[in-house]
């Protein structure tokens, strides 16, 4: 195991369980009870864990994986979730995109369809037009689609989350309230068939919840982990939503909720 990976499972780890001790880590992840120490000490001196005498504690009270080290989640699943969202979306479309680690898989996605499409059209059209709008308040995810001339880039202002890239508050909130999209493609921490589609931060689900008003249509990715979960601040309600991407190991009760709530599920 790298220490990379190391790290992620250290991280995944402590958001479950809120603490952790030396000697029984090093039995779970197979690996010297002095590499675990090592570890925590460099993950203490990134601030991303408080050590302790024998291991180590969440950082504050709410703790939040930050977005570099949740990347390795479940990751064959959102790149399968990416592929088959990004089919919904029409070509010359207008998408929003809020942050996450499956939104930004599904932004490659798009990129990487935008490329094809222009050259499979350049012969016959202005090679230089762009083949998609995206509306982001992501940065990293704007990062990658600011090189791409086949997209016309629209980030949001804002205060910039360290944890996820996301830029919130009133800038944003202004950017929003002044666009029209035809999809917004939204990540999200939980889906409970009761109290909707929620996140982690109140700042976050306000942004979100924007996209999800000025769009026609919202589509909701998310890995089977975060079904029939429930988090702190509600984006929106299931009448928002017209279609969720998930993957094959959905609990087939949680599905079937959402297809009663009239929503299209689509597992991959």
């Amino acid at each position: 195991m790298s220490k990379r990976e190391r790290w992620n499972t250290l991280l995944e780890l402590l958001a479950d369980e809120g603490r952790l001790e030396v000697e029984e880590t090093a039995a779970v992840l197979g690996v010297s009870s002095a590499t675990i120490r090592r570890d925590l000490d460099e993950l203490a001196e990134q601030q991303m864990l408080v050590r302790t005498r024998g291991g180590a504690l969440a950082q504050g009270v709410s703790y939040e994986l930050p977005l570099r080290y949740k990347s390795s989640r479940h990751a064959s699943e959102k790149q399968r979730i990416a592929a088959a969202a990004v089919e919904l979306v029409g070509d010359g479309e207008v998408v929003g995109f809020n942050g996450g680690t499956t939104t930004t898989e599904v932004a490659r996605a798009l990129a990487l369809r935008a490329g094809k499409g222009r050259q499979e059209t350049s012969a016959l059209t202005d090679a230089t037009a762009p083949v998609f709008t995206v509306v982001t308040n992501a940065l990293n995810i704007a990062g990658e689609l600011a090189v791409r001339p086949q997209i016309k880039l629209v980030i949001t202002g804002g205060v910039a989350r360290p944890q996820t890239y996301e830029l919130v508050g009133p800038l944003a909130a202004g950017v929003l309230k002044e666009v029209v999209l035809d999809i917004a493609v939204l990540g999200v921490d939980a889906l409970d068939p009761q109290l909707g589609v929620m996140t982690r931060q109140e700042d976050e689900a306000g942004i979100s919840r924007l996209f999800a008003e000025r769009a026609q249509r919202v589509v909701v990715v998310a890995d089977s982990s975060k079904l029939g979960k429930r988090a702190f601040a509600r984006i929106c309600g299931l009448e928002a939503v017209d279609t969720v991407v998930t993957d094959a190991a959905a609990p087939a009760e949680a599905v079937a909720r959402l297809q009663d709530a009239g929503i299209t599920v689509i597992r991959v």
